[in-house]
């Protein structure tokens, strides 16, 4: 070959290769951020500046509060499915969810399967409350459960050490009651590569600092608790139970707690989840893989089960400023 046709196999080599690369930086860019792991974004405790103070409660608050004793998992109830988003779509979540309550719940469950099935939760309550799991990553995965979900959540699995399950009332007024079989969700499971952080909820902290939380992962002292505070949107606009959308049916109120205009107030589910979690140990949350396991992709979701009678129970604890437990 002649050195005037080396050049050019040079010169077409040379274009071929710079325009593989720009698709293929293209495409990552496209996907977000695909190289190192969120599950680097950390914080200490006590650099996370406290809470602004509470919204007081109006004279025609609903102040009450209702825990529902649920357990902590015992039962071992796991799996990849996501009745709220993918119904019918076995593994469809891509990572491992915990559950307390519904003892039945799967991708292919029924509003009558629920309804008929067994429940951790006392007091009858049949809801279904889940989560993504929370990983130790440097410790292997010992059970058959902890790596069905794969797409790079591995791991062993921290069990809850506790599990709390509460609803309170509204600042401003009183509730109504849920519409049975609503489905909720809480939290954005895409976050990381979300142009806005809008539907970020979840908050993480440490058990001995509880004015503290933050969208990160903490660092907490030695013989403090990682906690986890995932609280579900409390209004409601009267018509929708399972949207396609999963969202619109449900929204936040504003900080001074008032629902947006055509929607009512309803109880105001809150799951806080704790766990020993030894000083410098890695932990990651369950995510797609694309979201590389960010605190910030933190959600959960909620299938009310409760029926008429005791959702009307729970409704009157809460206007009548009473303290409630099942």
């Amino acid at each position: 070959m002649g050195n005037g046709n080396r050049l050019l196999a040079l010169l077409v080599c040379l274009v071929l290769g710079a325009g593989l690369a720009a698709a293929v930086l293209g495409a990552s860019r496209a996907a977000g951020p695909r190289h190192g792991s969120a599950a680097d974004d950390r914080v200490d405790i006590a650099d996370v500046p406290p809470e602004p103070a509470a919204v007081p409660a109006g004279p025609d608050a609903s102040s009450g509060t209702v825990t529902v004793d649920c357990g902590r998992n015992e039962e071992g109830h796991w799996n990849e499915d996501n009745l709220v988003v993918s119904p019918g779509l076995r593994a469809g979540a891509h990572h491992t969810h915990a559950y307390v309550g519904n003892l039945s719940t799967d991708a292919l469950s029924t509003d009558a399967s629920l309804a008929a099935a067994a429940t951790s939760c006392a007091g009858g309550d049949r809801s279904t409350y889940y989560w993504p799991v929370l990983r130790r990553t440097d410790r292997p995965a010992g059970r058959p459960h902890e790596g069905a979900a794969g797409h790079g959540n591995a791991g062993e699995i921290l069990p809850e050490s506790s599990v709390r399950v509460e609803f309170r009332g509204s600042p401003v007024g009183k509730v109504v009651a849920m519409p049975r079989f609503l489905r909720a969700m809480t939290g954005d499971a895409v976050a990381y590569t979300a142009g806005s952080q809008a539907d970020v909820r979840a908050r993480w902290g440490c058990s001995g600092s509880p004015g503290r939380s933050t969208t990160s992962y903490p660092r907490c002292p030695d013989g403090d608790l990682v906690t986890r505070t995932l609280v579900f949107p409390s209004c409601w606009n009267g018509l929708d139970t399972a949207p396609a959308d999963h969202r619109s049916h449900l929204a936040f109120p504003s900080a001074q707690g008032v629902c947006p205009q055509g929607m009512f107030p309803v109880p105001e589910l809150r799951l806080s989840l704790a766990y020993e979690v030894p000083p410098g140990a890695p932990i990651a949350l369950d995510s797609f893989p694309e979201q590389r396991h960010s605190p910030k992709t933190d959600h959960a979701m909620f299938v009310d089960v409760m029926t008429e009678g005791r959702m009307g129970e729970l409704v009157a604890c809460l206007n009548e400023g009473r303290t409630c437990r099942t």
